[in-house]
């Protein structure tokens, strides 16, 4: 008999069918692989069994006996949790608080705050996280709230632990310590759900796997007995054909950027660079390399740089954003839901955002100007979204994607910045965004692209800038692109 067993589950939200009569069964003690394109229902699916969405229809069943998780808690009663993609923590309290917040100890009408750090320190204590209860969680990496919030599901005696997108934050080492705890819950018969796009990490830690493309079942196989060639073609209905861009056989135009020793303290320095009309150069580096750290500064968001920056020849002050925005500069960050959307707004109203001045009359937005100028460039960008209404928190991360990018190409912003363009991506939306930008460089336009990817660097970039320890550690052209030499330098290794 099956452990967990998913029958006709369906879901609809206003104006989209989430999910369509899916049905499909998971076994006690492995990792369960479930992936699909962006709004294939893959996180709907992983809420529905936490008890954060209701299923229109269908059942759910563990041991063969139907259960009903009409709420969080409800769910954790049933032994489910769920590690969420956007931690859901409150950042000025502290770990033990976060981990207790929904049963804190008392005595006397008061918080026992050494039965809250005993209790905290049994749940860490239980995989093994060595992370001092009293610290504020705000201050905590992702990779170390993500173990914190691991805790609080296997402490609660989960045996049914739903991870979505755990991995899409975090560093190497990070992504490694994940996958030594993911195994070490597998030993100990506790059942995981793992929905991610990173298929090489599936391959490397899930036992079976689920493809779900528009809301439907495609299949569910064991990994050995599939491929990940055969895994990408399943979610996308079609082969994948990833072309050599074609701005690489372009001539390139003048230069439109020129950075020359920018630096700011305690996060890089000495930092000379240039992108040309019609190039897109990459920056490669590990976490805390201060590749990030360097766009924002080009952007003006970092007061304390100094050097010198020129936008097509011209000089322009550092840390001044409406200068920057004023020179046709844009920037897509790394963090879309916090820094790349106003999610409370709708596509229309984010896509037109950066836009809006040359929207307005007198303070009064043109109604039909700026319904216009969203309708160009969702079409344009292929946003799936019910409508142009349709609320931006609402939308699939591959979409949401989209219209980030959507609003600076609004704004014709002739130098894009671009941190992470792809993450939390799947792989259907990560080809239409790399012809995206290959178009853009075939406009002429100068892009500058941050990725902790390589294969996305070495498929789409002319040139290459490592970086290490706030330092740019080497620059590789296309004729040398390697995953191994572009590691070196970001490892500080000599070749050898």
């Amino acid at each position: 008999m099956p452990f967990l067993e998913f029958s006709g589950i369906t879901k609809r939200f206003p104006g989209v069918l989430a999910l369509d009569g899916v049905s499909f069964s998971v076994e006690r003690g492995t990792c369960h692989a479930l992936i699909g394109e962006n709004g294939a229902g893959k996180s709907t699916l992983g809420k529905i069994l936490a008890g954060v969405h209701t299923a229109d229809s269908g059942e759910l069943k563990i041991n063969g006996r139907i259960i009903q998780p009409t709420n969080p808690l409800v769910a954790r009663e049933l032994g489910i949790a769920m590690v969420h993609q956007e931690l859901a923590f409150c950042p000025n309290l502290s770990v033990a608080e976060n981990l207790c917040l929904g049963d804190l100890p008392r005595r006397a009408g008061f918080v026992n705050h050494p039965e809250l750090r005993a209790r905290a320190r049994a749940m860490l204590a239980t995989i093994g996280a060595d992370i001092d209860p009293d610290t504020i969680i705000g201050t905590l990496s992702t990779g170390r709230e993500q173990l914190v919030q691991i805790a609080a599901a296997v402490g609660t005696g989960a045996k049914v632990i739903v991870m979505d997108e755990p991995s899409s934050s975090l560093s190497a080492t990070e992504t490694a310590e994940l996958f030594r705890l993911v195994r070490e819950l597998k030993a100990r018969g506790i059942t995981l759900i793992y929905v991610s796009h990173r298929i090489e990490e599936l391959f490397a830690i899930c036992d079976n796997i689920t493809v779900l493309r528009d809301g439907h079942h495609v299949v569910t196989e064991s990994i050995a007995s599939t491929t990940p060639h055969r895994v990408v073609t399943q979610m996308i209905g079609r082969e994948l054909l990833i072309a050599t861009p074609h701005h690489l056989t372009r001539p390139l135009g003048d230069e439109c950027l020129r950075v020359t020793a920018l630096n700011s303290p305690r996060k890089f320095s000495n930092i000379n660079l240039s992108v040309r009309a019609g190039e897109i150069v990459g920056i490669a580096g590990i976490v805390g390399a201060g590749r990030s750290e360097v766009v924002e500064a080009i952007f003006g968001l970092d007061p304390a740089a100094t050097g010198s920056l020129a936008v097509k020849g011209k000089s322009l002050p550092l840390g001044s954003l409406a200068t920057a925005l004023a020179a046709g500069v844009g920037l897509v960050p790394e963090d879309r839901k916090r820094q790349g959307l106003v999610l409370g707004l709708n596509c229309r109203e984010n896509t037109c955002l950066a836009a809006l001045p040359a929207l307005t009359t007198f303070g009064w937005v043109r109604r039909a100007a700026e319904q216009t100028l969203a309708e160009r460039y969702t079409k344009r960008l292929r946003v799936k979204a019910p409508s142009l209404e349709t609320i931006t928190a609402g939308l699939s991360g591959g979409n949401q994607q989209k219209i980030a990018l959507a609003k600076w190409l609004a704004r014709s912003c002739d130098v894009l910045l671009i941190d992470e363009p792809t993450r939390g991506v799947d792989v259907g939306a990560k080809a239409e965004i790399y012809q995206l930008l290959d178009e853009l460089a075939c406009e002429g336009k100068a892009l500058l692209v941050v990725s902790s990817e390589l294969p996305e660097l070495i498929g789409l970039c002319r040139r290459i800038l490592v970086m290490r320890e706030g330092r740019i550690a080497g620059e590789v052209s296309r004729d040398d692109f390697s995953e191994a030499t572009l590691m070196r330098l970001m490892a500080g290794v000599a070749a050898a």
